[in-house]
């Protein structure tokens, strides 16, 4: 049965974005104290980056079941899975979006995944998961639904 699993790091600039907290941190405390800006800049930014890493979720297939994030689903309920890149990633997560699909998506993971449901009583039409690795993940996918139907 094939196993899969990718964490949904953010990418670099993610953290460099969010270090202009501690400019900002220490212009707004300056005037009252510098050291006191220093710290609590370097506070709210260790801050940021631990929120960064520990809300960074993962995606596994492993035993017949697809986890991505807090959903879990069993892959004899999913349809073939289809990788998307570039402007058609783009194009699956705005203009052919479903307002009913179940989203796991990051902005700074361009490609993403498709994986229809086939149980007719989710009410979600399929699933969008962004992935780092689309191929892999709906190759890993399609090879549990097709261990899980035999």
């Amino acid at each position: 049965m094939p196993d899969y699993r990718e964490k949904l790091w953010p990418t670099p600039w993610a953290f460099i974005v969010t270090a202009l907290v501690i400019p900002a941190s220490i212009l707004v405390l300056v005037p009252i104290s510098l050291p006191a800006g220093i710290i609590t800049a370097a506070v709210l930014y260790g801050g940021c980056v631990l929120l960064l890493v520990l809300a960074s979720p993962v995606v596994r297939v492993q035993n017949g079941e697809l986890k991505a994030g807090p959903a879990t689903i069993s892959t004899h309920l999913v349809g073939e899975a289809v990788s998307f890149t570039k402007a058609e990633a783009t194009q699956e997560r705005g203009p052919r979006l479903d307002a009913r699909a179940w989203l796991l998506i990051r902005g700074w993971i361009d490609p993403v995944v498709r994986v229809p449901i086939v149980d007719p009583t989710d009410p979600a039409p399929y699933w969008i998961i962004s992935s780092r690795h689309p191929t892999e993940l709906a190759a890993a996918i399609n090879g549990s639904r097709t261990t899980n139907v035999g």
